[in-house]
């Protein structure tokens, strides 16, 4: 790694994930012009977490056999086609269409966070990670704000459509300016496969994936909620108004940066915890929004903060802990990332139809409270034995461990 390379990774993260996310500030607009119902709006979300989901198993595996470059470049360009279709979409179908496909090659963002932590000092895997993964943040807020202007200059259309040429720039630079990640002794595809598989077997995989799930469950509950109850009354904002809230969000997670030293220093898990707890706190603020935007933005920025904590916290404790397969790993990470983010993007329209802001808020909480939970009883005794760095690895990629979070250090052997 180096001081011109993190930035483009970084970028590239940011455009991928915004392909997926960047209809939250814009639901209202793209459900009138295709026809779309305000309880199923959600959807629009969850199509490309979806689509996310099914790249996860079949495509992130691929990292860990042919040569990652490559695979950035080709899985961007990918990308730009699906944003084009959405952007040019006549009708609801082809727009889900085309979210899918986006979501489906938007995994490069697992791609590249495995390629940054394979080629960085064990001492430095972290603070590399944290680097590359707040463009992922930049690209989820971020996208938000220039959403909700794009939108209010030149309709929704213009927001796929700008995502789609810069994924097909990005995929050039790619191209050109990442060294090559050719390994001879990769494994195939079906060994990927199956070593993806035995990870949900590992305690301390399925206790990080777990807490992701219910973590991002929170996250999309209200970045895929929150623009309803803003467009009504009594604030009736527009899309640009809406989108400036990703400012917000963005500040908070920034704030967060420096989990990924915090891992460094065998912090890990006690940071998961304490990110936690200011997760479920934030629901109290974030409960306002009928009655105060200030206490709104408090929230919003302490939800931010909470969520890239313990997302960076986590990244690092399993790339740690299986060296060997970082993509195997972080995809199949991403799985329990996905399926909450689509779970609350989904359910929070639902609950906003049917109990207002008030439903959306107790479905966030509770997703709070589960992740909390899990963290809680999963105890240091289990996460400290099942942190054993993994020796089955498909490849020959292995790298020195980095420090190892406190409670899930290994005993002495």
């Amino acid at each position: 790694m180096n001081g011109r390379m993190t930035p483009l990774l970084a970028a590239v993260c940011g455009v991928a994930v915004a392909s997926v996310y960047a209809g939250q500030p814009v639901l209202g607009p793209m459900g009138r012009d295709l026809g779309v119902p305000v309880d199923a709006l959600g959807w629009f979300v969850a199509a490309g977490q979806l689509g996310y989901l099914a790249g996860l198993v079949l495509l992130v595996p691929l990292g860990d056999v042919l040569d990652r470059r490559r695979l950035i470049a080709a899985h961007l360009a990918l990308v730009a086609a699906g944003t084009a279709v959405t952007a040019a979409a006549p009708v609801a179908w082809a727009a889900f269409a085309g979210l899918a496909a986006a979501g489906v090659f938007a995994v490069v963002v697992q791609t590249t966070v495995a390629y940054a932590a394979s080629i960085s000092p064990p001492a430095e895997r972290g603070r590399n990670i944290g680097i590359v993964t707040s463009g992922v943040v930049i690209g989820i807020l971020g996208a938000r704000v220039v959403a909700g202007l794009l939108a209010g200059l030149w309709g929704w259309r213009s927001v796929y459509l700008a995502l789609a040429v810069l994924a097909a720039l990005l995929a050039l630079l790619a191209l050109t300016l990442l060294p090559a990640d050719a390994r001879p002794d990769a494994s195939r595809y079906g060994q990927a496969l199956r070593s993806f598989g035995r990870l949900f077997a590992q305690p301390v995989f399925l206790t990080r994936g777990l807490i992701a799930f219910f973590l991002f469950a929170s996250f999309g509950t209200l970045w895929s909620g929150m623009a309803l109850p803003l467009a009504g009354a009594p604030w009736h904002l527009g899309e640009a108004r809406i989108g400036l809230f990703g400012v917000a969000g963005l500040a908070g997670a920034l704030g967060a940066a420096r989990s990924g030293r915090w891992g460094d220093a065998g912090h890990a898990r006690r940071v998961t915890g304490v990110a936690l707890a200011l997760l479920l706190v934030s629901w109290a603020a974030i409960g306002q929004l009928p009655w105060s935007l200030p206490l709104l933005i408090a929230g919003v920025v302490l939800l931010d903060f909470a969520v890239q904590a313990v997302h960076v916290s986590n990244q690092h404790t399993l790339t740690a802990a299986y060296p060997g397969r970082t993509s195997a790993t972080i995809g199949a990470y991403m799985l329990f990332y996905s399926l909450g983010s689509a779970l609350g993007a989904a359910a929070t329209t639902a609950a906003f139809d049917a109990a207002g802001w008030t439903g959306s808020t107790v479905l966030g909480a509770t997703f709070a409270l589960c992740a909390l939970a899990t963290w809680a009883l999963s105890g240091r005794a289990t996460a400290g034995a099942a942190r054993r760095p993994d020796t089955r690895s498909p490849s020959r990629e292995r790298r020195p461990s980095a420090a190892v979070p406190d409670a899930d250090r290994p005993p002495a052997r």
